[in-house]
């Protein structure tokens, strides 16, 4: 199985400062950017996703500003793959789907953020295109959330998207079970 990391939105404007700041973000990024560097090292298929809102009234993530930047964290290189989308899922819209079928990808390494909306998405879409996900939960940045007057922490909204993702979409391991296991 032919494995691809896919960096999800890890993007200014979620570290702090950001437009939209999440809680963990720059712990996340450094995770990330040691799984970057492992790939980087085998010489193992890249690609980076970039949220870029087209939408009116859309806060964050606006085109032609630095929150709408790849984090220095993870700076693509020359030669790596880079997607710009709109939409939560990573699929709708791009040519990610035929870049990763071109390359003969079976396998997705999954990691960014944030974990309950480009995250959830991008792994659920990729699992019902018959990919084998892998998602680095310690890779992965989220916020609090509210519904019905409750306040949901970070913490739990995190863990509530990683369960739910676990086993039915992908195998949800740290970067370092990752690294060994390639």
């Amino acid at each position: 199985m032919k494995p691809a990391l896919i960096l999800i939105d890890i993007q200014n404007d979620y570290f702090p400062g950001g437009a939209m700041e999440l809680v963990g973000s720059p712990d996340a990024s450094i995770r990330a950017g040691n799984l970057l560097q492992h790939f980087r090292l085998r010489s193992l298929p890249i690609v980076h996703i970039q949220h870029i809102a087209d939408r009116e009234g859309a806060t964050f993530f606006l085109p032609d500003t630095p929150g709408a930047d790849i984090h220095q964290s993870v700076t693509p290189l020359g030669g790596e793959t880079v997607f710009v989308k709109h939409f939560p899922n990573s699929f709708r819209g791009t040519s990610l789907l035929e870049h990763l079928h071109g390359q003969q990808i079976t396998r997705l390494i999954l990691a960014g953020m944030m974990t309950h909306m480009c995250i959830d998405t991008t792994t659920r879409a990729a699992a019902d295109l018959g990919f084998e996900c892998v998602l680095a939960h310690d890779a992965c940045a989220t916020r609090l959330l509210t519904f019905g007057g409750v306040a949901v922490a970070a913490a739990q909204v995190q863990a509530a998207y990683l369960a739910a993702l676990d086993g039915p979409f992908a195998r949800v391991l740290s970067v370092g079970e990752i690294c060994a296991a390639l």
